[in-house]
Protein backbone atom coordinates (compact mmCIF):
# COMPACT_ATOMS: atom_id res chain seq x y z
CA UNK A 1 0.00 0.00 0.00
CA UNK A 2 1.39 3.11 -0.93
CA UNK A 3 1.96 5.82 1.79
CA UNK A 4 -1.59 8.57 2.08
CA UNK A 5 -0.28 11.30 0.48
CA UNK A 6 -1.75 13.33 -2.62
CA UNK A 7 1.47 13.81 -4.51
CA UNK A 8 2.90 11.26 -6.41
CA UNK A 9 4.92 10.50 -9.04
CA UNK A 10 4.03 9.18 -12.32
CA UNK A 11 6.29 7.69 -15.58
CA UNK A 12 6.76 10.07 -18.61
CA UNK A 13 9.36 9.99 -20.91
CA UNK A 14 10.48 6.97 -20.65
CA UNK A 15 13.78 6.60 -22.32
CA UNK A 16 15.50 3.46 -23.05
CA UNK A 17 19.04 3.31 -24.92
CA UNK A 18 20.81 0.53 -25.08
CA UNK A 19 22.43 1.34 -21.24
CA UNK A 20 20.57 4.27 -20.37
CA UNK A 21 17.58 4.51 -18.49
CA UNK A 22 15.95 8.24 -17.79
CA UNK A 23 12.80 8.54 -15.48
CA UNK A 24 11.09 12.01 -15.14
CA UNK A 25 8.86 12.45 -12.53
CA UNK A 26 5.47 14.56 -12.39
CA UNK A 27 3.21 14.75 -9.56
CA UNK A 28 -0.86 14.55 -9.16
CA UNK A 29 -0.58 10.42 -10.25
CA UNK A 30 -0.33 7.44 -8.56
CA UNK A 31 2.73 4.75 -9.11
CA UNK A 32 2.49 1.62 -8.70
CA UNK A 33 5.76 -0.03 -7.14
CA UNK A 34 5.26 -2.64 -9.57
CA UNK A 35 5.71 -0.43 -12.65
CA UNK A 36 9.25 1.49 -11.22
CA UNK A 37 10.25 -1.97 -9.78
CA UNK A 38 10.00 -2.98 -13.45
CA UNK A 39 11.84 -0.07 -14.90
CA UNK A 40 15.22 -0.14 -12.64
CA UNK A 41 15.11 -3.73 -13.37
CA UNK A 42 14.97 -2.90 -17.44
CA UNK A 43 17.91 -0.53 -16.40
CA UNK A 44 19.76 -3.19 -14.36
CA UNK A 45 20.14 -5.00 -17.54
CA UNK A 46 17.42 -7.63 -16.79
CA UNK A 47 19.51 -8.95 -13.91
CA UNK A 48 16.86 -8.24 -11.35
CA UNK A 49 14.03 -10.02 -13.64
CA UNK A 50 15.87 -13.15 -13.64
CA UNK A 51 15.87 -13.37 -9.94
CA UNK A 52 12.25 -11.60 -9.84
CA UNK A 53 10.52 -14.15 -12.04
CA UNK A 54 7.27 -15.73 -10.61
CA UNK A 55 7.75 -13.86 -7.01
CA UNK A 56 7.23 -10.35 -7.29
CA UNK A 57 2.96 -10.52 -7.36
CA UNK A 58 2.82 -12.89 -4.23
CA UNK A 59 5.67 -10.85 -2.31
CA UNK A 60 4.68 -8.66 0.70
CA UNK A 61 5.94 -5.28 0.35
CA UNK A 62 8.03 -4.07 3.52
CA UNK A 63 7.70 -0.46 4.96
CA UNK A 64 9.13 1.83 2.88
CA UNK A 65 11.29 3.30 6.22
CA UNK A 66 12.36 -0.80 6.98
CA UNK A 67 10.60 -1.28 10.31
CA UNK A 68 10.15 2.16 11.60
CA UNK A 69 6.95 3.55 11.55
CA UNK A 70 5.83 5.45 8.36
CA UNK A 71 4.04 8.28 9.61
CA UNK A 72 7.19 9.56 11.44
CA UNK A 73 8.51 10.72 8.52
CA UNK A 74 5.35 11.33 6.46
CA UNK A 75 4.67 13.98 9.09
CA UNK A 76 7.67 16.09 8.57
CA UNK A 77 5.72 19.24 7.56
CA UNK A 78 8.82 21.16 6.76
CA UNK A 79 10.12 18.48 3.86
CA UNK A 80 8.77 19.82 0.22
CA UNK A 81 6.07 17.08 -0.60
CA UNK A 82 7.31 16.13 -3.99
CA UNK A 83 10.89 15.53 -2.78
CA UNK A 84 8.75 13.63 0.08
CA UNK A 85 6.96 11.58 -1.89
CA UNK A 86 9.63 10.63 -4.57
CA UNK A 87 12.35 9.53 -2.02
CA UNK A 88 9.05 7.34 -0.37
CA UNK A 89 8.56 5.74 -3.32
CA UNK A 90 12.56 5.26 -3.71
CA UNK A 91 11.82 3.50 -0.82
CA UNK A 92 9.37 1.29 -1.21
CA UNK A 93 11.29 0.02 -4.68
CA UNK A 94 14.98 -0.24 -2.71
CA UNK A 95 13.08 -2.50 -0.03
CA UNK A 96 11.05 -4.67 -2.07
CA UNK A 97 14.33 -5.24 -4.52
CA UNK A 98 16.48 -6.01 -1.31
CA UNK A 99 13.90 -8.31 0.04
CA UNK A 100 13.84 -10.38 -3.44
CA UNK A 101 17.38 -10.76 -4.21
CA UNK A 102 18.32 -11.38 -0.57
CA UNK A 103 16.15 -13.71 0.06
CA UNK A 104 17.99 -15.85 -2.72
CA UNK A 105 19.78 -19.40 -1.02
CA UNK A 106 22.77 -18.19 -2.29
CA UNK A 107 22.81 -15.13 -0.61
CA UNK A 108 24.05 -13.97 3.03
CA UNK A 109 21.27 -14.03 5.61
CA UNK A 110 22.95 -13.04 8.78
CA UNK A 111 26.42 -11.76 9.81
CA UNK A 112 27.68 -15.36 10.76
CA UNK A 113 27.00 -16.83 7.58
CA UNK A 114 29.70 -14.16 5.70
CA UNK A 115 33.28 -15.45 5.53
CA UNK A 116 35.54 -14.15 7.92
CA UNK A 117 36.76 -11.31 5.31
CA UNK A 118 33.39 -10.29 4.59
CA UNK A 119 32.43 -9.90 8.50
CA UNK A 120 35.48 -8.15 9.33
CA UNK A 121 35.28 -5.60 6.90
CA UNK A 122 31.40 -5.47 7.56
CA UNK A 123 32.03 -4.26 11.31
CA UNK A 124 34.98 -2.54 10.67
CA UNK A 125 32.61 -0.16 8.97
CA UNK A 126 29.46 -0.34 11.14
CA UNK A 127 29.93 2.89 13.69
CA UNK A 128 27.60 2.01 17.38
CA UNK A 129 25.69 4.72 19.55
CA UNK A 130 24.72 2.92 22.58
CA UNK A 131 22.71 6.33 24.24
CA UNK A 132 20.83 6.44 21.18
CA UNK A 133 21.07 3.14 20.28
CA UNK A 134 21.40 2.85 16.31
CA UNK A 135 24.27 1.19 13.89
CA UNK A 136 25.25 3.57 11.21
CA UNK A 137 27.04 1.51 8.52
CA UNK A 138 29.37 4.58 6.92
CA UNK A 139 30.57 4.54 3.16
CA UNK A 140 33.44 6.30 2.04
CA UNK A 141 32.42 9.11 -0.69
CA UNK A 142 28.93 9.28 0.64
CA UNK A 143 28.80 12.32 3.54
CA UNK A 144 30.75 10.09 6.34
CA UNK A 145 32.85 12.46 7.13
CA UNK A 146 29.70 14.83 7.98
CA UNK A 147 28.00 11.58 9.52
CA UNK A 148 31.01 10.92 12.15
CA UNK A 149 30.57 14.39 13.10
CA UNK A 150 27.47 13.89 14.10
CA UNK A 151 28.18 11.06 16.15
CA UNK A 152 30.90 12.59 18.19
CA UNK A 153 28.25 15.38 18.98
CA UNK A 154 26.13 12.71 20.04
CA UNK A 155 28.73 10.81 22.61
CA UNK A 156 30.21 14.46 23.92
CA UNK A 157 33.78 13.95 22.13
CA UNK A 158 32.94 17.13 19.53
CA UNK A 159 31.44 20.29 20.93
CA UNK A 160 29.01 21.17 17.72
CA UNK A 161 28.92 19.49 13.76
CA UNK A 162 30.39 22.60 12.48
CA UNK A 163 33.59 22.83 14.67
CA UNK A 164 36.36 23.51 12.48
CA UNK A 165 38.95 20.71 12.60
CA UNK A 166 40.49 17.94 10.37
CA UNK A 167 38.26 14.84 10.85
CA UNK A 168 40.11 11.68 12.26
CA UNK A 169 37.99 9.21 11.22
CA UNK A 170 39.16 6.68 14.12
CA UNK A 171 39.34 8.17 17.47
CA UNK A 172 36.23 9.19 19.72
CA UNK A 173 33.86 6.50 17.33
CA UNK A 174 32.86 3.23 19.00
CA UNK A 175 33.10 0.12 16.36
CA UNK A 176 30.92 -2.72 16.01
CA UNK A 177 34.39 -4.89 15.24
CA UNK A 178 35.53 -3.92 18.82
CA UNK A 179 32.54 -5.85 20.67
CA UNK A 180 32.28 -9.40 21.35
CA UNK A 181 30.07 -11.78 19.54
CA UNK A 182 27.15 -11.68 21.67
CA UNK A 183 27.05 -7.52 22.15
CA UNK A 184 27.47 -7.66 18.68
CA UNK A 185 23.89 -10.13 18.10
CA UNK A 186 22.04 -7.48 20.57
CA UNK A 187 22.97 -4.37 19.06
CA UNK A 188 21.92 -5.77 15.64
CA UNK A 189 18.88 -7.33 17.03
CA UNK A 190 17.88 -4.45 18.94
CA UNK A 191 19.65 -1.08 17.28
CA UNK A 192 18.14 0.80 14.58
CA UNK A 193 20.42 0.15 11.76
CA UNK A 194 20.73 3.38 9.20
CA UNK A 195 23.10 3.73 5.79
CA UNK A 196 23.54 6.11 3.16
CA UNK A 197 24.36 5.16 -0.93
CA UNK A 198 25.51 7.06 -3.39
CA UNK A 199 25.51 6.48 -7.26
CA UNK A 200 27.98 3.74 -7.80
CA UNK A 201 30.04 5.38 -10.87
CA UNK A 202 29.16 9.07 -9.56
CA UNK A 203 30.78 7.98 -6.09
CA UNK A 204 33.86 5.99 -8.03
CA UNK A 205 34.85 9.49 -9.99
CA UNK A 206 34.67 11.36 -6.14
CA UNK A 207 37.03 9.04 -5.09
CA UNK A 208 39.51 9.05 -8.01
CA UNK A 209 39.31 13.26 -8.12
CA UNK A 210 39.89 13.26 -4.61
CA UNK A 211 41.94 10.59 -3.75
CA UNK A 212 44.56 11.13 -6.72
CA UNK A 213 43.99 14.83 -7.38
CA UNK A 214 44.33 15.92 -3.59
CA UNK A 215 45.85 13.30 -1.30
CA UNK A 216 49.63 12.62 -1.79
CA UNK A 217 49.77 9.63 0.81
CA UNK A 218 47.14 8.20 -1.89
CA UNK A 219 49.18 9.37 -4.90
CA UNK A 220 52.04 7.23 -3.42
CA UNK A 221 50.74 4.03 -2.42
CA UNK A 222 48.09 3.43 -5.30
CA UNK A 223 49.12 6.05 -7.75
CA UNK A 224 52.11 5.50 -8.48
CA UNK A 225 51.60 1.46 -8.68
CA UNK A 226 48.60 1.74 -11.07
CA UNK A 227 50.84 4.16 -13.51
CA UNK A 228 53.97 1.41 -13.09
CA UNK A 229 51.32 -1.49 -14.32
CA UNK A 230 49.51 0.13 -16.87
CA UNK A 231 51.00 3.01 -18.56
CA UNK A 232 53.65 1.66 -20.90
CA UNK A 233 57.57 1.95 -20.53
CA UNK A 234 56.77 3.02 -16.21
CA UNK A 235 56.76 -0.54 -15.55
CA UNK A 236 60.16 -0.50 -13.64
CA UNK A 237 60.11 3.08 -13.16
CA UNK A 238 60.58 3.92 -9.67
CA UNK A 239 60.76 8.10 -9.51
CA UNK A 240 57.15 7.77 -10.53
CA UNK A 241 54.82 10.14 -8.74
CA UNK A 242 51.42 8.63 -8.88
CA UNK A 243 50.04 12.37 -9.47
CA UNK A 244 48.64 12.23 -13.23
CA UNK A 245 46.95 8.84 -13.23
CA UNK A 246 44.01 8.99 -15.89
CA UNK A 247 40.46 8.22 -15.08
CA UNK A 248 41.03 5.03 -17.78
CA UNK A 249 44.76 3.53 -15.79
CA UNK A 250 41.99 3.62 -12.63
CA UNK A 251 39.51 1.85 -13.89
CA UNK A 252 42.06 -0.93 -15.55
CA UNK A 253 43.44 -1.40 -11.94
CA UNK A 254 40.01 -1.89 -10.47
CA UNK A 255 39.05 -4.40 -13.21
CA UNK A 256 41.80 -5.96 -11.77
CA UNK A 257 41.05 -6.10 -8.11
CA UNK A 258 38.96 -8.24 -6.45
CA UNK A 259 35.95 -6.41 -4.98
CA UNK A 260 36.47 -7.56 -1.41
CA UNK A 261 40.28 -6.68 -1.18
CA UNK A 262 40.05 -3.06 -2.50
CA UNK A 263 40.44 -0.14 -0.58
CA UNK A 264 37.06 1.40 1.20
CA UNK A 265 37.05 4.25 -0.94
CA UNK A 266 36.35 2.66 -3.87
CA UNK A 267 35.25 -0.75 -3.01
CA UNK A 268 31.34 -1.95 -3.68
CA UNK A 269 28.74 -0.43 -1.47
CA UNK A 270 27.42 -3.98 -1.14
CA UNK A 271 30.95 -5.47 -0.10
CA UNK A 272 31.09 -2.78 2.67
CA UNK A 273 27.85 -3.00 4.44
CA UNK A 274 26.50 -5.93 3.32
CA UNK A 275 22.17 -5.26 3.03
CA UNK A 276 21.70 -9.44 3.01
CA UNK A 277 23.54 -10.06 6.39
CA UNK A 278 22.24 -7.24 8.17
CA UNK A 279 18.72 -5.69 8.18
CA UNK A 280 19.29 -1.92 7.62
CA UNK A 281 16.01 -0.12 9.07
CA UNK A 282 16.53 2.98 7.20
CA UNK A 283 18.77 3.48 3.39
CA UNK A 284 19.26 7.02 2.70
CA UNK A 285 20.66 8.41 -0.04
CA UNK A 286 23.02 10.78 -1.27
CA UNK A 287 20.37 12.45 -3.71
CA UNK A 288 17.72 12.69 -0.44
CA UNK A 289 20.59 13.44 1.39
CA UNK A 290 19.21 16.58 3.54
CA UNK A 291 15.64 15.09 3.92
CA UNK A 292 16.78 11.59 4.82
CA UNK A 293 19.33 12.81 7.09
CA UNK A 294 16.69 14.87 9.08
CA UNK A 295 14.26 12.29 9.29
CA UNK A 296 17.61 9.92 10.78
CA UNK A 297 18.02 12.58 13.31
CA UNK A 298 14.62 12.36 14.50
CA UNK A 299 14.33 8.75 14.90
CA UNK A 300 17.15 8.59 16.81
CA UNK A 301 16.46 11.10 19.07
CA UNK A 302 18.94 13.77 18.39
CA UNK A 303 18.61 16.72 20.37
CA UNK A 304 17.20 19.33 18.37
CA UNK A 305 20.40 21.19 18.73
CA UNK A 306 22.61 18.51 17.02
CA UNK A 307 21.60 18.85 12.52
CA UNK A 308 23.93 17.53 9.77
CA UNK A 309 26.65 19.61 8.87
CA UNK A 310 26.31 21.85 6.09
CA UNK A 311 28.66 21.22 3.20
CA UNK A 312 31.85 22.95 3.43
CA UNK A 313 32.79 26.21 0.70
CA UNK A 314 35.62 24.15 -0.82
CA UNK A 315 33.67 20.64 -1.63
CA UNK A 316 33.52 20.54 -5.25
CA UNK A 317 30.45 18.08 -6.34
CA UNK A 318 30.61 15.81 -9.30
CA UNK A 319 28.08 17.19 -11.73
CA UNK A 320 25.95 15.30 -14.67
CA UNK A 321 28.42 17.04 -16.95
CA UNK A 322 31.23 15.47 -15.04
CA UNK A 323 30.19 12.22 -14.69
CA UNK A 324 29.38 12.33 -18.55
CA UNK A 325 32.44 13.14 -19.21
CA UNK A 326 34.79 11.36 -18.43
CA UNK A 327 32.10 8.41 -18.49
CA UNK A 328 32.20 8.79 -22.58
CA UNK A 329 35.99 9.02 -22.17
CA UNK A 330 36.68 5.69 -21.51
CA UNK A 331 36.64 2.91 -23.71
CA UNK A 332 33.64 0.83 -24.36
CA UNK A 333 35.37 -2.01 -23.59
CA UNK A 334 36.65 -0.56 -20.32
CA UNK A 335 32.92 0.54 -19.38
CA UNK A 336 31.51 -3.12 -20.38
CA UNK A 337 34.07 -4.48 -17.67
CA UNK A 338 33.18 -2.03 -14.96
CA UNK A 339 29.82 -2.09 -14.90
CA UNK A 340 29.12 -5.59 -13.45
CA UNK A 341 31.72 -5.16 -10.82
CA UNK A 342 29.22 -2.46 -9.18
CA UNK A 343 25.81 -4.67 -10.37
CA UNK A 344 24.77 -5.27 -7.20
CA UNK A 345 25.13 -1.15 -5.92
CA UNK A 346 23.44 -0.85 -9.14
CA UNK A 347 20.27 -2.96 -8.75
CA UNK A 348 19.78 -3.17 -4.56
CA UNK A 349 20.06 0.31 -4.53
CA UNK A 350 17.40 1.39 -7.53
CA UNK A 351 19.97 3.23 -9.88
CA UNK A 352 19.70 2.74 -13.60
CA UNK A 353 23.12 2.12 -15.47
CA UNK A 354 24.66 5.22 -16.82
CA UNK A 355 23.74 5.63 -20.53
CA UNK A 356 26.69 5.60 -22.86
CA UNK A 357 25.56 5.07 -26.45
CA UNK A 358 27.62 6.65 -28.92
CA UNK A 359 24.57 8.94 -29.72
CA UNK A 360 24.44 10.12 -26.20
CA UNK A 361 28.29 10.47 -25.85
CA UNK A 362 28.53 12.88 -28.72
CA UNK A 363 26.57 15.63 -26.90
Amino acid sequence: MMPPRKHFFRLKNVGLGRRGFVINFSRNSAVLPSVLTFAVIVASGGLLLMIEKGMLNSMETPSPRGNSRRSDYLKKDHLDPASDAESQILQEIRNRTIKTMCGQKNMPHSVWSLSPLQRKTLLQHILVNDQHRFLYCYVPKVACSNWKRVLKVLSGALENVETNIKMDHKSDLLFLSSMKPEEIRHRLKHYFKFMFVREPMERLLSAYKNKFGEIKSYQEKYGAEIIRRYRKGHSNDGAVSGQDVTFAEFVRYLLDEDAEHMNEHWMPIYNLCQPCAVTYDFIGSYEHLESDADYVLQRIGAPPDVHFPERQPWYKPVTTETLHYYLCSLPQKLLKELLPKYILDFSLFTYPLPNTTTEYCRH
